[in-house]
C-alpha cells in the first residue's frame, strides 16, 4: 500500500498580449530532432515516458510517442495511447456544470446545499460558481483521505468522498474572500451533474461533450473495475532509482480527475475552442473566463482553466498529476497552436517539457527569457540594479523554519536555518513541480521584510502573518505560476 496521496495538482499555464497570429512558417528550429532532444531522457530501454501532440490551425502538426506504455509488456506509447490526465480533468467537468446552466436546469449563482443539503451550513452562501473558481472555502477532500490514512491504491467511492466532506463543521475563509485550490468543488460538482440531469458524470460527459467532439478514446474512469483500450499504466522511479513501481490510483471519484484521453482526442477538443461547434461560443467564452475574489482582486483561474501569459504570450492551460499520471495541455490561443503532453511516470515534468517546445514552434513571436533577476530589480539596460544587500538579522530568521505544505501542489517544503541563512528543501511528493517552471530548492535570501528570493529562479516567497503577527504560511511567485500558498505545519 501507498503511504501518500498524489496531489490531483494542475500546473498552471499562461496567457498572452496581443501579437502576431501566425507561426512563422520558415522556422529552422522547427525539426523533429529539436523536439526530440527534449524527451530524450524517456527514450531508454524499458522506461515509460510521455507522448506528445502539437496542435496548430486544426491540425495536428507533430505527434509522437516516447517510451512504454507498459512496463512489464515492452508496450510502446504512441499519440493514440490513453492515460489518466489528473485534474487536467476539471475543464470537461466545467463544461458539463455550462452545459446544464445552458439548459435551464441550474445556475452557477445557486446555492450548492440546493443539491447538497446533507452539506452543513456553514453561515455563508457558496455557489457553484464557487465551486467553479476554488474560492468555496472547503477543505480539500484527497487531503483529508490522506490525514485518514486512506491511500491511492485504495478503492474509494463518492459516497466515501461525500460523507468524509459532509463531516467537516466549518471552511477555510468565507466563500469568495480567497482562493485556494480545492478537488473538493469539482468532486462535488460532479455530484451536481448526477443529481440535476439524473446521469453519472461520465455519462453526461459522454452524451454532450466527448461523443459530438469526436473523442472516440475518452472517458471518465468511473468504475476502477473497468478496463481502457490503449491505457497506459503509470509508474514511480524506484527510491534507488534502479527501475520502477506501479502507480495507479483505484479512487472512483470523478469531477476533479480520472479522464482517461490521448493526445489525439484532446486535439480535438482544443480545436473546438476555436469553432465551439459543441456548446456554442457563450459557453465556451464563459469557460474561459477568469473569476475575482469579493474585494474585486482578479484571479487567473477561470472555470477549470486557467488563464495567463508564458513569454509575453496569452496562454490558456490546466495540468495534472494523479499517481504516477502527469499531463499538460497548454494553448496560445492568439497563435493558434497548442501542446500536449500526456505522461505515465511521476518524475516526467510535462508542464516544463510543453513549455520547451512551444519555446521552438514560437520562439519568432515570443519575448526573450526574462533575467535571472526580478525585473523590478533591473537597471535601464536589464542588468541588476547594484543596490546593497538586504539584510534580516538571525533572531528575525528563526520565525520562518518549518514544514510547509502546499495542498494545490502535493508537497511539503521544509525551511532550515543554516548558519545566517535560510535554505529550503522538498521533503515529499515533489517529484513533479509544474507550475515552477525551472523552479528547484535552494537558499532563499531576504529581499525586505517577509519577502525572499529563491535561489537563482527568479522566485519570490512571501510570507503571510495572522493578527498576532505569527508566520502562517508564504506565498510563491514565479514567472508565469503566481499565488501558490503554502501552509506552515502545526
Amino acid at each position: 500500500m501507498k503511504t501518500r496521496i498524489a496531489r490531483r495538482a494542475f500546473a498552471l499555464s499562461m496567457c498572452m498580449i496581443a501579437g502576431s497570429a501566425d507561426v512563422p512558417a520558415n522556422n529552422s528550429a522547427l525539426k523533429p530532432s529539436a523536439i526530440d532532444a527534449i524527451f530524450q531522457d524517456l527514450s531508454k530501454p524499458g522506461a515509460p515516458g510521455c507522448a506528445l501532440g502539437v496542435y496548430r490551425n486544426a491540425a495536428i502538426i507533430y505527434a509522437k510517442g516516447y517510451g512504454l506504455a507498459n512496463v512489464e509488456e515492452d508496450v510502446a506509447i504512441s499519440p493514440q495511447t490513453v492515460f489518466d490526465v489528473g485534474s487536467m480533468s476539471k475543464q470537461f467537468t466545467a463544461m458539463s456544470i455550462l452545459l446544464l446552466q445552458k439548459k435551464g436546469k441550474l445556475s452557477l449563482a445557486d446555492d450548492i446545499r440546493k443539491y447538497l443539503p446533507e452539506l452543513p451550513d456553514y453561515g455563508h452562501t457558496i455557489t457553484i460558481r464557487n465551486l467553479l473558481n476554488h474560492t468555496s472555502g472547503l477543505r480539500d477532500y484527497l487531503s483529508l483521505m490522506e490525514l485518514a490514512g486512506i491511500n491511492t491504491d485504495s478503492v474509494t467511492t463518492d459516497e466515501d468522498a461525500l460523507a468524509l466532506i459532509a463531516r467537516q463543521k466549518a471552511v477555510n475563509f468565507a466563500p469568495g474572500n480567497e482562493w485556494l485550490y480545492s478537488n473538493t468543488g469539482f468532486f462535488l460538482l460532479s455530484v451536481i451533474v448526477k443529481r440535476v440531469s439524473g446521469e453519472t458524470l461520465g455519462d453526461f460527459a459522454a452524451d454532450n461533450i466527448f461523443g459530438p467532439v469526436g473523442m472516440t478514446h475518452t472517458a471518465y474512469r468511473q468504475d476502477h473495475t473497468s478496463l481502457i483500450a490503449r491505457r497506459a499504466l503509470a509508474y514511480d522511479p524506484k527510491t534507488d532509482k534502479n527501475g520502477y513501481v506501479l502507480d495507479v490510483s483505484y479512487f472512483e471519484q470523478t469531477g476533479d480527475g480520472a479522464v482517461h484521453t490521448s493526445v489525439e482526442d484532446l486535439a480535438r477538443w482544443d480545436e473546438n475552442f476555436y469553432t465551439a461547434r459543441v456548446a456554442g461560443p457563450g459557453v465556451i467564452g464563459d469557460l474561459q473566463q477568469t473569476a475575482a475574489l469579493n474585494n474585486g482582486k482578479a484571479l487567473t483561474y477561470a472555470k477549470g482553466l486557467v488563464v495567463s501569459e508564458y513569454r509575453g504570450l496569452r496562454t490558456v492551460s490546466h495540468s495534472g498529476s494523479w499517481g504516477g499520471y502527469r499531463a499538460q495541455l497548454l494553448r496560445f490561443p492568439d497563435q493558434h497552436f497548442s501542446v500536449a503532453c500526456l505522461c505515465n511516470v511521476g518524475n516526467a515534468n510535462p508542464s516544463k517539457r510543453a513549455a520547451q517546445v512551444a519555446d521552438i514552434y514560437l520562439a519568432g513571436v515570443m519575448k526573450k527569457p526574462r533575467p535571472v533577476a526580478d525585473a523590478e530589480g533591473l537597471n535601464d539596460e536589464g542588468a541588476p540594479k547594484t543596490t546593497a544587500a538586504f539584510t534580516v538579522p538571525r533572531a528575525q530568521l528563526e520565525q520562518f523554519p518549518g514544514d510547509y505544505w502546499s495542498e494545490e501542489l502535493g508537497v511539503t517544503y521544509r525551511l532550515v536555518l543554516a548558519g545566517d541563512a535560510l535554505k529550503l528543501a522538498a521533503i515529499r511528493d515533489a517529484s513533479d513541480l509544474p507550475r515552477f517552471n525551472n523552479f528547484s530548492p535552494g537558499e532563499v535570501r531576504p529581499t525586505k521584510n517577509d519577502e525572499f528570493t529563491l535561489g537563482s529562479e527568479g522566485a519570490t516567497l512571501v510570507f503571510q502573518r495572522d493578527s498576532n503577527s505569527h508566520v502562517t504560511g508564504f506565498i510563491v511567485n514565479a514567472e508565469g505560476s503566481t499565488g501558490i500558498r503554502f501552509v506552515r505545519g502545526k
